[in-house]
């Protein structure tokens, strides 16, 4: 037992294993407090839409009648009733109510996808924010070992005050990025704990997973069209507003009333059945207009998202391809070693302080700018696969 005890404690305070991308959007997903109402919001709906295709309640009504001369009750009247609409509204309505639950469920699909899509983008920014911490680590080895020789070159004098001084700026400078990045970085990490719920993660992630490479800007149309959700969930809600335009186009049919009535007297009492209806003379006016103005807006609302989408389609596509060739203009391996051979000449004496920092600051800045780079060209990839998620 005591075995047991012990192997529970030790899981209880082992670290939190690195998470991937896909781990991290699987649990927010489950733990994000936005989705979860927008779950609970989604089911109120559809029980409302159920709930308009009800019969409509009972009534009851319980007359006594007292005359004058005859203690107690002279006679009373009883009368029970049920009111209908004309049978085919309500199956007109179930199917109008489909389209409106399906409507719903493609908003919440909608919600779902943008929620998960920040959720990536700040798991790519952490990411971004790892190698740039990364790159910040090297220049900081890297000053930190000129200083040390400079200063010992100093003392000895084979340099000069000038160039022990300028690794020194460069030290200063490159604490204050590695200041603002871990700033960066705690405040992407808080909301994506924010994002889950506040429920811990851990994504130490330097590395961006494999994106497929989008070549054919055809099929990315076609693929587009066929899953993007809003599009989904506008054209559910072309079809709900048109299955609800022919509900309104039955509104003036009569409503069916029927049900019992019992008469009693002091020495008689009688029986019957009571069937009435009622005529939307009036409260049927304008209801059929109102519905064929719903459908055209939403109809106007769906070709919209259409154009919108085509456009972003290609838009997209292109700045992909912008991205793609700029960043194979980056020779990043080439930079890493000219940095090493930089390095190595400045400490043989080869190079002087100004002209190590003059070449190597360039790189530096090529270097920032391809992680600056690929960050974006992988948010746009994530965006482009959005419908995927």
């Amino acid at each position: 037992m005591k075995y047991i005890t012990l192997a529970i404690a030790c899981l209880a305070i082992a670290p939190m294993q690195a998470q991937t991308i896909d781990e991290v959007l699987r649990q927010v997903e489950q733990n994000n407090k936005e989705l979860q109402a927008q779950r609970q919001s989604t089911l109120a709906s559809k029980l409302e839409v159920q709930a308009e295709n009800n019969l409509e309640d009972p009534s009851v009504e319980y007359s006594p009648f007292y005359t004058r001369g005859i203690t107690g009750m002279s006679s009373s009247e009883l009368v029970v009733t049920q009111g209908f609409d004309f049978p085919t509204l309500y199956g007109a309505r179930r199917q109008s109510g489909k389209w409106k639950q399906a409507a719903l469920d493609r908003r919440q699909q909608a919600a779902r996808r943008d929620i998960l899509l920040s959720a990536k983008n700040l798991c790519l920014d952490l990411i971004m924010l790892n190698q740039q911490h990364a790159l910040l680590e090297e220049r900081a080895k890297n000053a930190g070992e000129l200083l040390a020789l400079f200063e010992k070159r100093l003392e000895e004098g084979d340099a000069g005050i000038l160039e022990v001084n300028k690794i020194k700026m460069e030290r200063m400078s490159v604490q204050t990025e590695v200041a603002q990045n871990n700033a960066a970085h705690r405040t992407a990490l808080q909301q994506l704990l924010a994002m889950n719920g506040n429920m811990p993660l851990e994504f130490t992630a330097d590395t961006y997973p494999h994106v497929e490479e989008l070549k054919d800007c055809n099929a990315f149309y076609d693929e587009v069209m066929a899953t993007d959700a809003g599009l989904l969930a506008a054209d559910a809600d072309v079809r709900a507003a048109e299955k609800e335009l022919k509900v309104n186009r039955q509104s003036w049919l009569p409503k069916i009333e029927v049900g019992y009535r019992r008469n009693t007297s002091l020495d008689e009492k009688s029986n019957g059945f009571l069937i009435g209806g009622s005529l939307p003379l009036f409260s049927n006016r304008k209801k059929g207009k109102i519905a064929r103005l719903q459908v055209e807006s939403t109809r106007l609302a769906l070709d919209n998202a259409r154009l919108q989408a085509a456009a972003d389609v290609h838009a997209r596509f292109n700045e992909m391809q912008q991205l793609r060739e700029a960043m194979q203009a980056y020779d990043v391996v080439l930079m890493h070693r000219t940095l090493t051979l930089l390095n190595e000449a400045v400490k043989a004496g080869q190079l002087s302080i100004i002209e190590f920092y003059t070449e190597a600051d360039n790189i530096y800045r090529n270097l920032q700018a391809y992680i600056e780079l690929e960050n974006r060209y992988q948010k746009l990839m994530a965006e482009i696969y959005k419908n995927r998620l």
